[in-house]
């Protein structure tokens, strides 16, 4: 489960003070897949990376698995971090000087799972990359680059996916493609799945929608 209680994000700026999330107030089952969507600025991907404990709120109270994070300091979020979240960015971020199946591989080897080549080959044919293995990312595709991305993190059987914008590089055919791998993969595994997105077709293969205006839920889906 995750859960916010109260949450808000500011920050100062030259102009003063900006309030960037108003009291967000969410419960988010095990097993369901929501989307957060809403205009740019609205405050969904500071949500996001709050959620999954990449930052900090100002104030309120975060919970994943019941245990709150929002008390833990950077090291103890990034166990929590290490054994409960996976997180596919839009911008891949994949390790330039590992090759694709090293950047699979390294979640495993940080999480000491025994014989990490052989879970990441498995997961890397899962993706339909067999034959990529040893192409550094700069050599692959930004669809290649994705798939990628989405190997290594469902390689770490993580309970909670976070996704931020999973199909926003990528053009419209090969965005499809990498959707239906991310929902294929997300079934199969039966993880939580939490994704902001523009893209209301992808948005509408969650189970809901959660609408964001100017830092406050108001649509909170059903």
């Amino acid at each position: 489960m995750i859960k916010s209680t109260a949450l808000k994000q500011e920050v100062q700026t030259s102009e003063g003070q900006l309030t960037i999330l108003k009291g967000i107030d969410l419960e988010i089952k095990p097993g369901e897949s929501v989307a957060i969507v809403g205009a740019s600025g609205s405050g969904k991907s500071t949500l996001l990376g709050l959620l999954a404990g990449l930052d900090t709120p100002s104030s309120g109270q975060i919970y994943l698995q019941g245990e709150e994070i929002t008390r833990l300091d950077e090291e103890q979020r990034a166990q929590i971090r290490g054994r409960l979240v996976a997180f596919v960015f839009q911008n891949f971020q994949l390790l330039g000087s590992l090759t694709a199946l090293e950047n699979v591989m390294l979640p495993l080897e940080v999480r000491g799972v025994e014989d990490p080549a052989t879970k990441a080959r498995e997961v890397f044919a899962r993706v339909g990359l067999t034959g990529r293995e040893h192409h550094y990312p700069k050599q692959l595709s930004g669809g290649e680059q994705q798939r990628v991305a989405i190997a290594r993190a469902f390689a770490s059987e993580a309970p909670i996916m976070f996704a931020d914008e999973p199909t926003g590089n990528l053009d419209t055919v090969t965005g499809g493609k990498i959707a239906d791998l991310l929902f294929e993969l997300n079934e199969e595994a039966g993880t939580t799945l939490v994704l902001v997105t523009h893209d209301i077709r992808l948005a509408s293969r969650c189970h809901r929608q959660i609408v964001i205006e100017a830092g406050a839920i108001v649509e909170p889906g059903q």
